[in-house]
């Protein structure tokens, strides 16, 4: 065994020779389901190859139950407290994870550093499970928790194809109803204010506005679409925007109802009237909505039952330990009021 240094062979050695993640080694010393045949058959041999003896200790941590889930949110405190949208998503975690009697751990990543130290904190195995929301297409969280041997339920997913277990919301079809909904209303210049276009919802729900603006026989100037960032600045800066390029729109959808929020406050600098001049229309149906003035037309998303669906999803993982990957999608409803 050349190029080893002597001593106790570790769990990453025995990764590295068998060329899977430390999970994986991990799961199959623990004698989990959740490993192919081949991934098993090479774990095993990279054992024998190194004389590698489990940690009996570490074994039975590893085997015990915490009854304590992990909701990671890599978003600031102003972001977490501003938005709505998070604020169901806990509340819908929280009132499924208090009825089976286990412990919910709010984590928020803001930085490089607090990503490192909470995957730390996951290899610890002092959590049972993770629920991740507001998950980025480049977020490597997802597989690290996976090969760390642990269950994880997103809150959306990253793209079409997504691998791991989510819960997620008809988002493209979020789009395709608000677009049908003011072409119904007679508006024929429809513009959008996207939210981040590096996640899943934003693409889609982009996605859904051009399908709406094809049914409806409306072309799709992409002099129509600002990009916003799910904020209500990043909505009021992406409808001046609008407004300087297309100063003939008559509609907007705006990707979420705060967005929609700063789209009214800059409608409203430009005397634009809502509904008369522009009409409005956002997504989520939040508090937000109710309170504007005119009072937001918006596209209901079922977020509190998103935040139960996903918990009751991890804890049956948890509990089964099954090799499938649940994925689920929730519809969406248009909720009208008298900004469109």
């Amino acid at each position: 065994m050349s190029g080893r240094q002597s001593g106790r062979p570790t769990l990453e050695e025995v990764a590295a020779r068998a060329g899977v993640g430390r999970g994986t080694v991990s799961r199959v010393i623990n004698g989990s389901p959740r490993v192919s045949e081949q991934a098993r058959a090479a774990v095993d041999r990279a054992i024998a190859e190194l004389g590698y003896v489990p940690n009996q200790a570490a074994r039975a941590l590893a085997g015990s139950r915490t009854d304590a889930i992990a909701l990671v949110i890599p978003e600031t405190e102003a972001r977490l407290f501003a938005e709505p949208y998070f604020l169901d998503i806990i509340r819908g975690v929280s009132a499924e994870l208090a009825e089976a009697d286990k412990q919910l751990l709010l984590t928020l990543i803001r930085s490089e550093q607090e990503r490192r130290r909470f995957e730390q904190y996951v290899a610890a195995q002092r959590v049972d499970g993770v629920l991740l929301a507001s998950v980025h297409a480049d977020d490597p969280l997802p597989e690290l928790v996976r090969e760390l041997g642990l269950p994880v339920v997103l809150n959306g997913r990253r793209t079409e194809d997504e691998p791991v277990a989510y819960v997620d919301s008809d988002n493209a079809g979020a789009g395709r109803a608000a677009v049908d909904h003011l072409a119904g209303r007679g508006r024929r210049v429809i513009a959008t204010v996207t939210g981040p276009l590096d996640m899943y919802a934003a693409r889609a729900r982009l996605d859904g506005y051009r399908a709406g603006l094809a049914a409806a026989g409306l072309d799709a100037d992409e002099a129509l679409v600002a990009s916003g960032d799910f904020t209500e600045d990043g909505g009021r800066r992406a409808m001046r925007e609008l407004l300087a390029r297309r100063p003939d729109l008559d509609a907007v959808f705006a990707a979420s109802d705060v967005m929609a929020a700063g789209a009214r406050a800059a409608l409203r600098e430009a005397g634009r009237r809502v509904p008369e001049d522009v009409a409005l229309v956002g997504v989520d149906d939040s508090p937000v909505a109710r309170l504007m003035d005119p009072p937001l037309t918006s596209v209901r998303q079922p977020i509190e039952e998103m935040g139960r669906t996903m918990a009751r999803m991890l804890l049956q993982q948890i509990a089964e330990t099954s090799a499938e990957t649940p994925q689920r999608v929730l519809p969406t409803d248009l909720v009208v009021r008298e900004s469109s």
